[in-house]
């Protein structure tokens, strides 16, 4: 069974090269390969998707901006018809919602955002679905990092 890797902001930045995100761009890469290699399932959660948008949309400088966001949009894009290396992954229905919502509060006095949130909840349904598999969120912040159960 390949590996279920839940990919993260802090990584799509880098793969996306976005200036000021990049820092970890050599490493980011050769992991990639490494997943791509090894057939990993990589998902892409919607909260990434939008946190990145963010990110490129903050970008100082404005030619960078609509470069960024146009190499973004075509990256979502590829993800949509099934030609990127990963799949998105859609947000889950109003009742998991609610009940991340229940959790928030919590969280967030751990400094635990809900898009980081939504990621943990994810990674726990796909350690349901997948209880012989490895599933890991691939992230660069130490906080998601530690979430990444070998069977």
């Amino acid at each position: 069974m390949p590996d279920v890797v839940i990919v993260d902001t802090s990584v799509l930045l880098n793969v996306l090269n976005v200036p000021g995100c990049n820092n970890d761009r050599g490493d980011v890469d050769r992991q990639f390969q490494e997943f791509a290699h090894a057939g990993a399932r990589l998902l892409l959660p919607l909260a990434a998707v939008f946190e990145t948008g963010k990110h490129i949309a903050q970008l100082s400088d404005g030619r960078q901006r609509g470069r960024y966001a146009s190499l973004f949009c075509e990256q979502v894009r590829m993800a949509l018809d099934g030609k990127a290396p990963w799949v998105l992954v859609p947000l889950p229905e109003g009742d998991e919602i609610g009940g991340w919502l229940d959790d928030f509060p919590e969280c967030a006095r751990r400094k635990v955002s809900i898009a980081d949130l939504s990621m943990i909840e994810l990674w726990k349904t796909r350690c349901a679905l997948h209880p012989e598999g490895r599933v890991r969120i691939w992230s660069l912040d130490k906080h998601l990092r530690g979430y990444d159960r070998k069977p």
